[in-house]
């Protein structure tokens, strides 16, 4: 990619659609998009976060990084006739498969479980709760513009993701899970 990253173009507090159209950059379409963005670079940081060595989790998130940009791009097109390309049932699947096979060496959940444990928990946590954020902005979206189901079937998907693999992680390495003390 040659030229500057810089075009001045946004200086007024204005961004450019995949269609050309400029709108605001706190347009509910931005929001979403760009939430989407906040968490493929929290997943970045999840990646390299430490002790993840589990090879078909890396895969998944980096497959899950790609998929999000395909959303992102997705979502940055106001044309009535935008295609969600890169995205299929079949990745809902693997979200699923990788849930339960995960969730076969977990402990029955006793309550609400506080976010953290271990730091690569924390990051999932953190991922799911911007997973949750950028669904919320997507629904907002909805109510104006068509969205692809399978956009939030997806995103909802991967919530569920980063709770058991935070579970998942903290179970295999022996650190304890703290539940909600709603006496504290």
């Amino acid at each position: 990619m040659k030229g500057k990253v810089y075009t001045r173009t946004g200086d007024a507090g204005t961004t450019s659609l995949v269609s050309g159209n400029r709108v605001s950059k706190d347009d509910v379409r931005v929001e979403a998009y760009g939430t989407v963005d906040e968490l493929n670079s929290n997943i970045g940081v999840l990646l390299h976060s430490t002790k993840l060595d589990d090879r078909d989790i890396i895969n998944l998130l980096r497959k899950a990084q790609n998929k999000l940009f395909n959303i992102g791009a997705y979502l940055a097109n106001d044309a009535a006739d935008a295609t969600l390309y890169g995205l299929t049932q079949e990745d809902v699947a693997a979200l699923e498969q990788m849930m339960d096979e995960m969730s076969e060496e977990l402990p029955p959940m006793r309550g609400f479980i506080l976010p953290g444990g271990s730091r690569l928990s924390a990051q999932a946590d953190r991922c799911r709760t911007i997973t949750r954020r950028a669904e919320r902005r997507v629904v907002t979206l909805s109510h104006t513009a068509h969205v692809e189901p399978l956009v939030l079937e997806y995103l909802n998907r991967l919530s569920d993701f980063f709770f058991v693999f935070a579970r998942f992680n903290n179970i295999s390495n022996q650190v304890e899970e703290i539940y909600w003390d709603k006496d504290a």
